[in-house]
C-alpha cells in the first residue's frame, strides 16, 4: 500500500516532468490568446459538482460574455458527472462543452487557457499546482490546502509558474469587505482587539448526499484518481460525494467555514497566521458515521511574534445542531465595534465618558456608519443560486488573466488560511496548542513538529 507522502514525492518528480514538457508552449499559447480584448479567454472546468454548478459557473457566466471568456470542457472522473455537467454548462452558457475524462485529457488539448477548479478539499493544491505547471491560469475554490506539505506544494508551484492563480475566499473581492480593511489599515478603528466569529446552521442534511450516493458506482468512476496521493482504500461512495464529513478528504467546519472568516483577520490585521491555536468540540448529535465534528470551538491568539504584549483573540464557534447566532463576524477596538454581518461600525462597548474619567483618560467612541451602501443584486432572477460575492471574486480573476495583475485573493492569502487552517486541524486531532514555526514553516505541538 502507497503511503501518502511517497505518492506525493511521485507527483512532485513525475507529475512535474511529465506536465513541463508542455508547461513552456501552453505559457505561450495562454500569454498569445489574451493579449487582446478581442482574443477568447478558453476555460476548462475541472470537476463538475454542487460547488460548480451552483456558484462558479453562475459567476464566470455572468461576466463571460463581457469579457470574453467561453468555457471549452469539462473535466470529471465519474461520467454521470461530467455529461451533466456539459449538459448543464450548454443551458446555462448556450454552448456544449466537450467532456473529458480526466486532467490528463484536459490539459493535453491545445484550446484551454486557463481553469476553474471545484473539486473535493483535499484535492484543491494538486489541481492547483497540476494547472500551474501545465501553463494555465487557475481559480481555484478554498480550501487552498489542509496539509501544510500541500499547501508548501502549491505555493511554491504558482510562484514558480508566473500563472494568475485566484483563491475561492470571494469575501476579498465584496465592497463591504474592502472597505472594512480599508478602515481597519487606516488606523480610525483603531487596534483590534478582539474578533469573534460564528457559523451556525440546523441542518442534519448539510454535506450529505443520501440520493446521489447509490448512483455512483466503482466502474462509472476512477477511485485512485480520487484519492489523488492519499493513502489507496477500498471505494466509499460517501467519502467521494460526502466527503466533508470525512477525514483525510476534509476536516468539515475548519475546512469550509472556518477559511473564509480567518482569512480576513489575515486581510484586515496584516498578520499571516495565529501565535497558537487551541480546540474543542465533537459529534454530539448528527451520529450517521462522520468523522468530522458537527460542533466546534476554536480560539486563536494573534500578534507579531517579537512582541507578545500586542495582539488580539479570535474565537471562533460553529455548530451543525442549532442555528441560533448564524453567520457573524465582530471585530471590537477600544472604541467600538465592526459587525460584517450588518456592515456597519457602532461605538458599541466603546469607552465611555463615565469610565474613561475615573482613569483620568479620554472617552473613546467610534461614530456610527455603514461601510456601503446597499445596493440592488446586479444579476438578480438571472439564475437561483447567483452569488455576487463569487461573481465579483470570479470577474476579479478573469480581469487579471487578462491584465496579469495580481488578483484580490491571491495565492499567498490561500497559502496563509491554509496555516490557519492546518493549526486548527492539529489542535483537532492532538488536543494540544498549536504553534507554528516561521523559519521551518512547520506547525508545533507541544513544541514539536506536527504534520496533519
Amino acid at each position: 500500500m502507497e503511503t501518502t507522502e511517497n505518492n506525493r514525492r511521485e507527483f512532485m518528480k513525475t507529475g512535474g516532468a511529465a506536465l513541463a514538457a508542455t508547461a513552456f508552449a501552453s505559457s505561450a499559447r495562454s500569454y498569445a490568446a489574451i493579449r487582446g480584448a478581442n482574443d477568447r479567454v478558453r476555460v476548462g472546468v475541472v470537476g463538475c459538482g454542487d460547488r460548480m454548478k451552483g456558484g462558479d459557473l453562475p459567476a464566470f457566466q455572468h461576466s463571460a460574455k463581457e469579457l470574453n471568456f467561453q468555457i471549452v470542457a469539462v473535466s470529471d472522473i465519474w461520467n454521470r458527472r461530467r455529461e451533466e455537467g456539459a449538459a448543464y454548462i450548454e443551458k446555462l452558457c448556450g454552448n456544449r462543452p466537450d467532456p473529458v475524462r480526466n486532467n490528463d485529457e484536459l490539459y493535453a488539448r491545445k484550446d484551454v487557457d486557463a481553469v476553474i477548479i471545484a473539486t473535493a478539499d483535499f484535492q484543491h493544491a494538486y489541481h492547483g499546482t497540476e494547472a500551474v505547471r501545465a501553463g494555465r491560469d487557475a481559480y481555484v475554490e478554498k480550501p487552498t490546502a489542509h496539509t501544510m506539505a500541500d499547501a508548501r506544494m502549491i505555493l511554491d508551484a504558482v510562484k514558480k509558474s508566473g500563472r494568475i492563480v485566484q483563491v475561492g475566499t470571494q469575501r476579498r473581492s465584496t465592497p463591504s469587505y474592502m472597505k472594512a480593511a480599508e478602515y481597519i489599515k487606516s488606523g480610525a478603528f483603531g487596534d483590534i482587539v478582539m474578533v469573534e466569529m460564528t457559523w451556525n446552521v440546523n441542518q442534519p442534511g448539510r454535506w450529505r448526499r443520501p440520493q446521489t450516493v447509490p448512483l455512483l458506482k466503482e466502474q462509472d468512476t476512477d477511485w485512485r484518481r480520487y484519492l489523488l496521493d492519499r493513502t489507496m482504500v477500498p471505494f466509499n461512495a460517501r467519502h467521494y460525494l460526502e466527503f466533508r464529513l470525512f477525514w483525510p478528504y476534509s476536516s468539515g467546519i475548519p475546512d469550509q467555514w472556518l477559511v473564509h472568516q480567518i482569512d480576513t483577520v489575515h486581510w484586515f490585521s496584516g498578520l499571516p497566521h495565529p501565535r497558537s491555536c487551541v480546540a474543542n468540540g465533537g459529534i454530539y448529535l448528527w451520529k450517521d458515521g462522520r468523522t468530522n465534528w458537527d460542533t466546534m470551538t476554536s480560539v486563536f491568539d494573534y500578534g507579531p511574534l517579537d512582541d507578545l504584549s500586542k495582539g488580539f483573540q479570535v474565537q471562533y464557534s460553529s455548530r451543525f445542531t442549532n442555528s441560533a447566532g448564524g453567520v457573524k463576524e465582530l471585530y471590537y477596538s477600544n472604541g467600538g465595534m465592526m459587525d460584517m454581518a450588518t456592515q456597519k461600525v457602532t461605538p458599541e462597548g466603546g469607552l465611555t465618558a463615565r469610565f474613561a474619567a475615573q482613569m483620568n483618560m479620554k472617552p473613546n467612541l467610534l461614530p456610527s456608519f455603514s461601510l456601503i451602501k446597499k445596493t440592488e443584486n446586479p444579476a438578480a432572477g438571472a439564475h437561483a443560486h447567483f452569488d455576487p460575492m463569487t461573481a465579483a471574486n470570479m470577474r476579479n480573476w478573469m480581469e487579471c488573466v487578462r491584465s496579469r495583475k495580481t488578483p484580490n485573493a491571491p495565492i499567498e492569502a490561500g497559502y496563509d488560511h491554509s496555516v490557519a487552517l492546518c493549526m486548527n486541524i492539529a489542535a483537532i486531532q492532538t488536543g494540544e496548542k498549536i504553534t507554528f514555526d516561521d523559519k521551518t514553516q512547520q506547525l508545533l505541538a507541544g513544541g514539536k513538529p506536527y504534520e496533519v
